[in-house]
Parts: structure tokens; C-alpha cells; sequence
């Protein structure tokens, strides 16, 4: 049962886009694009500075649309986001305090999705460090430490979250030494999000309601997106518009984002306000070489959205 309901204007419009985008992306299969749509019908109960309870909110019903929403994905660097959250949870509690360079690596994380940053941000949730390999004493003891963050979100009694693991760094080359081993033999103990669960959580975010407003809202400045071309890199760099979500909107378009990429996958997870429209979320992640290396999948796709909530 996922948290929005399902709806059947919605469900058409979604099912047109992906077979839109099918047609002009024929080698993208069936099972390499999974899609969770969500619309903030009037009045809407997100971006409001954190003006609704979390008991108001969450009564709130919304609708929305998911193509695959339940399937587990590689999340490259979108899992980012679940630790961005756990972070503020940590230090609402006084688990860990605030320092210059954890501010630091917190803006990076997020606003660059810098793997050098994230590095810092695990060891601090989780009181483990990367190194050598482990006898099996310790190292049974260092895996449940680095699980509390799949302990955090499993504590929350959303359904979407009983399926995710998060609980691995990311990496430029790969792990090594006990985070290699921590991956298991065949990677099969990686990070895996699906898109309703990413769905969940920035709606949380977006509704004020993830840890407290207060910290909610310092979440939504970091995620904050500029459409401008002049304020994106000019060197070719990989930046979290070009080639995701926002490349598909208005400029005029506001957009609250965390993107993911690696050679085999191409995701982005986003909070859109369209002018004069219905605010919206939209998580694709595409998997594949060849859709890892497109620029166009997911601008289409948001371009497609986009019009159709200014048809709603």
C-alpha cells in the first residue's frame, strides 16, 4: 500500500508519457525505466515553511501514478537523500553535533553529490570507519553498526521502506578492504531503493514534516536547483539539471532535486512548482549503459509530465 492513491486520470496520462517514451527511445525496455508520480491538488499541503502538523499532513491524501514504483534499484547517488535525512534526524537528538566540517560535507553531498563527502557523512551516522579487512568478531560488529541506518528507516513503519537497503558509501572506483567485503561476494548486500520509497521520503521533506520544519526546510535549501543556464557549470561537468529532470521544464520552473548517475543507471528524484500550476513530485530512475549515457531520457519524460499538469 503506497502512500498516495492511486488515480485513474493520472494512471492514463502516466501510461502515455511511457509509451511516448518508448516510441522515442526504442531501446529503452520495459524493465529499465521505473516511474512514481505524485500531485498536490489545491490546497496544497507542501513548501508551506512547515505550516501543517505531521498529523495534518499525513491525513492529507494526495494521488499519484507508479510505473514499477515498488521494484528494487541500484540508487547511485540518490541515496544521498535517506542519509541527508538520517543526519538531521541524528542531530535533532544531540546523536551528533554540528561542525564546520560536517557542514561542509553535508553541502557537498548534496549540492555536488560529492562520493569524498558522503565518506564523512556514513562514518558520523553509523561510528564506522572504511579500512582493512575485519576478523569475523569485529566485523560482525561493524555491519550491525553501519545498519542502523536501515534500522532508522525500517522504525518509521512506512511499508515503501521495508524493501530498501541503505547502508553502503559511494564510490568513484569501488570499495575496498572491509567495505568491499560488506558488499558481499556478488554486490548483493548494495544499496537498493525503489522509486515509491524515494517518493515517501521527499515527501516528507517537501511537507515539512521530515524530523521537524525547521530542519525540513534546511533540507529543501540544500536541494534547491537553479534553471538558470549561466549558474550551471560551463565545463562539461556533470551537473544535477543537465540531462535530468529540470533540463525538461520552463525556465521560469522551480525545482528541488537529487540526482544519480553512474555508467549503468541515470535516476533523479524531484520536487517541481510549476507557475500557476499544481506543485508535483516525480522519481525516474532508467537503467542500462546505453540509457546511463542519455541526456535526453529524463528531460522528455519531465517535459511530458510538465505538460500534462498544466492540463490537469
Amino acid at each position: 500500500m503506497v502512500f498516495f492513491n492511486k488515480d485513474e486520470q493520472l494512471e492514463n496520462l502516466g501510461n502515455q508519457i511511457l509509451e511516448a517514451t518508448w516510441a522515442k527511445f526504442p531501446t529503452l525496455a520495459s524493465n529499465q525505466i521505473a516511474l512514481t508520480w505524485v500531485v498536490y491538488d489545491p490546497p496544497a499541503p507542501v513548501n508551506t515553511g512547515g505550516a501543517l502538523t505531521p498529523n495534518a499532513f499525513w491525513s492529507h491524501a494526495v494521488r499519484g501514478f507508479s510505473y514499477r514504483g515498488g521494484e528494487r534499484i541500484y540508487p547511485a547517488s540518490v541515496v544521498k537523500l535517506f542519509y541527508l535525512v538520517v543526519l538531521q534526524e541524528w542531530l535533532e537528538k544531540g546523536m551528533s553535533q554540528t561542525s564546520g566540517e560536517l557542514d561542509r560535507a553535508l553541502t557537498d553531498m548534496i549540492v555536488d553529490s560529492s562520493n569524498d563527502a558522503i565518506s564523512l557523512i556514513v562514518d558520523i551516522l553509523s561510528g564506522t570507519t572504511s579500512g582493512p579487512q575485519l576478523t569475523p568478531g569485529p566485523f560482525e560488529t561493524w555491519k550491525y553498526q553501519r545498519n542502523i541506518i536501515n534500522r532508522y528507516y525500517q522504525s518509521l513503519g512506512w511499508e515503501e521502506m521495508q524493501v530498501i537497503n541503505v547502508c553502503q558509501k559511494t564510490w568513484g572506483d569501488g570499495p575496498y578492504g572491509r567495505e568491499r567485503a560488506f558488499y558481499g561476494e556478488m554486490f548483493e548486500n548494495r544499496n537498493m531503493l525503489t522509486t515509491d520509497a524515494t517518493a515517501r521520503l521527499l515527501h516528507s521533506i517537501v511537507g515539512g514534516v521530515a524530523v521537524s520544519s525547521v530542519r525540513s526546510q534546511s533540507m529543501m535549501n540544500l536541494l534547491k536547483r537553479s534553471l538558470n543556464p549561466e549558474e550551471l557549470p560551463q565545463d562539461g561537468e556533470e551537473d544535477q539539471v543537465t540531462g535530468f529532470l529540470g533540463s525538461g521544464l520552463p525556465k521560469n520552473s522551480q525545482i528541488w532535486s537529487k540526482a544519480g548517475w553512474t555508467s549503468t543507471v541515470r535516476h533523479d528524484a524531484a520536487y517541481i512548482e510549476l507557475p500557476d500550476q499544481r506543485p508535483y513530485l516525480l522519481i525516474v530512475f532508467t537503467e542500462g549503459k546505453e540509457q546511463a549515457k542519455s541526456r535526453e531520457i529524463l528531460p522528455f519524460v519531465s517535459e511530458r509530465i510538465a505538460q500534462a499538469v498544466a492540463n490537469l
